[in-house]
């Protein structure tokens, strides 16, 4: 009711009379004065000076006309950042993200996805598979992209890809020189793993019980960039998705060797968000984006495969 009559009160303000109100409006004036008038009685004062042929305020109708022309003005506002949000120009988006995918690969496609809309800000996050889950869950994280799939009722997987665990080493360490190895050959080598707890770590573990062979790394780290660095220098191998070091490989600095155990062949890496969890503006754009960079992954590991 305050909606209605308060804008053909600021219209007929606006104008200066309600004959001009009543014709920029469409209804008769007698409408627009019995809305002023109730409006009038609804708020215990008069907002216009009776008796003069156009309209004067009150020092009430004063702080009615600015409180209405300030609602206008913070729904114009509104409106303008709805608006930027459907088109991306703004917002903020908040990422789980599995520490084996924050690579070279992954920074790019942040920085580029910034480049093109400065106005977005995006916060990362790692963590264990059940810590990013539970971050998505509680609306901490907009997006998780988390190695394997999660059984949790709540969550819904949006993508989910064949990622299998393969074996990094240095260009120069013997591991490159195979086409592929078993766990048995793994258990030979000096391994950098990261700690029990850490999702790749389970995969392998339950991989392990599978072949009856079990590893012994020789470092434990939380840190994929210690993971890649060790590697780099020739010493140790790592195991890692391709997608982890993808940068390195294509700068000839890490090789990737697949792992002929059917435990870790058929890992995959998935997009997750919350049921129910309505995504739009930024957040739905930059999902999209991954769900694309995630086919290109696989069909480039299937290339190399090929190859």
């Amino acid at each position: 009711m305050w909606d209605n009559a308060l804008h053909y009160f600021y219209e007929a303000a606006n104008l200066g009379s309600m004959r001009l109100a009543s014709d920029k409006i469409g209804v008769a004036v007698s409408s627009i004065s019995r809305q002023i008038a109730q409006l009038e009685a609804d708020m215990g004062v008069a907002l216009i000076e009776r008796g003069r042929r156009s309209i004067r305020l009150t020092e009430a109708g004063k702080l009615a006309f600015d409180y209405h022309r300030g609602q206008l003005a913070d729904r114009e506002a509104l409106m303008n950042q709805l608006q930027e949000l459907r088109e991306v120009r703004t917002g903020r988006i908040d990422l789980a993200v599995g520490e084996g995918f924050l690579g070279g690969s992954f920074t790019q496609i942040i920085d580029s996805f910034q480049r093109r809309n400065p106005g977005i800000s995006v916060t990362v996050t790692g963590g264990t598979t059940a810590d990013l889950v539970r971050m998505v869950l509680e609306d901490e994280a907009h997006i998780g992209m988390i190695l394997h799939t999660t059984s949790e009722p709540k969550i819904r997987t949006r993508a989910s890809v064949a990622q299998p665990l393969m074996v990094i080493c240095a260009p120069t360490h013997p591991v490159a020189s195979r086409d592929v190895l078993t766990l048995a050959d793994l258990a030979g080598y000096e391994l950098c793993l990261p700690p029990k707890g850490f999702r790749i770590r389970t995969i392998l573990n339950d991989a392990e019980k599978q072949a009856q062979t079990w590893l012994s790394p020789k470092l434990v780290t939380t840190s994929l960039q210690m993971m890649r660095d060790v590697a780099k220098a020739g010493r140790v191998v790592t195991v890692l998705p391709r997608i982890s070091v993808l940068s390195e490989i294509e700068q000839g600095t890490l090789v990737a060797r697949p792992i002929h155990e059917a435990a870790l062949e058929h890992t995959t890496i998935s997009l997750i968000h919350r049921l129910g969890r309505q995504l739009d503006g930024a957040p739905a754009r930059l999902l999209g984006i991954l769900e694309a960079k995630l086919k290109t992954w696989t069909e480039s590991d299937q290339m190399a495969e090929a190859a």
